[in-house]
């Protein structure tokens, strides 16, 4: 089946909920339907090598998705003299608020720029021409492309709406943790010269995550925050605190001159099969056939660029080209709920070429299962018990 003949039905099959339990319930809601499911055989699909015209939405939806899940999986981190309670003031009581959050290491890794103003937000990417300006009040994204002046809204609701909130109005939320763990202890890390200027530190670390703030010595205002979550590292630097915005920068109406898509695409729905399709899109037309070394999430913001790129370059549909980066930012979401959840996974894809049916790249075991849910080279999966997993 094309995919232009199949978005309707993959969208309908898909189903996702917001809240503070949402891997775990995201999880089990996934893997249910997957529970119930035979073996799959491999999707037969025409090569996106073959089709060919050129569409905005489809760099738009792509590029789109892609930062939405990036982010809405990192939104789990936050939840004498200057102290750390003059350090949060401003956190807690700034209207507009104005940064940059890089993912992964400062020296390689992608930085996310955000103009918060209320519950408002315009973020851009340092890697990608697009821009997402979100209403978090009302669920929608607007997503623009300035190169070819096009415009479409996405429904953000659900999980991706309580994910993809600012980045700094989340750490209220582990301040707010602290007040209910006192055995997270307040550490002063002191003085030191933070990005050309003198700061004062404080860390505080739970069993799973290690937060600190550099902060002004003399206005306590935060210049710095560094977040550690398990092996994911992320800072937030050239923090700005209630400086006059635009308002036309967080406006929901298209600019002059902008053309607006007459679709509104829904992106707070994944499947383990979109999950699938993604490593598909990785081989066949990231890598030319091949599945990547590493897969992580912030691998797959990093090939955002050459990811949209390639989309322009290929002569797809508007349906083709939407469903193919609406599916791999989907798949991206479902690989990070079950990288989030704590059960045992396994990448091992590395130079697998696709279509090698007898080797296994990706396995993991959903929560309470007996077996596990192997993919192999040529996409088709396999409930296997441990003991006949890969070596």
């Amino acid at each position: 089946m094309r995919p232009s003949e199949n978005i309707e039905n993959t969208i309908k099959k898909m189903n996702f909920t917001a809240g503070a339990e949402l891997r775990e319930q995201i999880l089990a809601d996934a893997l249910k339907a997957h529970e119930q499911t035979e073996t799959q055989p491999a999707i037969e699909k025409p090569n996106i090598w073959r089709t060919i015209m050129k569409n905005r939405t489809t760099k738009l939806a792509a590029a789109a998705v892609i930062v939405i899940a990036v982010i809405a999986g990192v939104s789990q981190f936050f939840g004498g003299t200057v102290t750390f309670a003059d350090v949060i003031k401003p956190i807690l009581n700034a209207r507009t608020v104005v940064f940059d959050f890089v993912m992964g290491k400062e020296e390689t890794g992608i930085v996310v720029h955000d103009i918060v103003v209320g519950n408002r937000i315009r973020r851009t990417l340092s890697n990608i021409d697009t821009i997402m300006v979100m209403d978090l009040d009302n669920a929608k994204m607007l997503t623009l492309d300035p190169k070819h002046k096009g415009a479409m809204y996405m429904d953000i609701g659900g999980m991706i709406q309580e994910g993809t909130k600012n980045i700094i109005g989340l750490v209220r939320n582990i301040v707010n943790d602290i007040e209910k763990h006192p055995d997270w202890p307040i550490e002063e890390l002191g003085q030191r010269e933070i990005d050309g200027q003198k700061a004062i530190g404080f860390m505080v670390r739970s069993k799973n995550e290690e937060l600190t703030i550099w902060a002004d010595p003399v206005t306590a205002k935060p210049v710095r925050i560094e977040v550690l979550f398990g092996q994911l590292s992320a800072i937030i630097k050239n923090i700005e605190f209630d400086v006059p915005v635009d308002e036309s920068l967080v406006s929901m109406e298209p600019p002059a001159g902008y053309t607006l898509g007459n679709m509104e695409y829904k992106m707070n729905q994944f499947t383990e099969e979109d999950f699938v399709e993604s490593l598909r899109t990785w081989a066949e037309i990231l890598r030319d056939g091949s599945f990547p070394e590493t897969l992580t999430a912030e691998g797959y913001l990093k090939v955002t660029s050459l990811f949209t790129e390639k989309l322009d370059q290929l002569n797809l549909s508007p349906e083709e080209g939407t469903h193919i980066g609406m599916t791999f930012g989907r798949g991206l979401m479902f690989f990070q709920v079950i990288a989030g959840s704590n059960c045992d996974l396994h990448y091992a894809g590395g130079g697998v070429k696709l279509g090698d049916a007898e080797k296994a790249i990706f396995w993991y075991q959903p929560k309470g299962a007996e077996t596990y849910r192997v993919i192999y080279g040529d996409l088709h999966v396999e409930d296997v018990k441990a003991d006949q997993l890969p070596k």
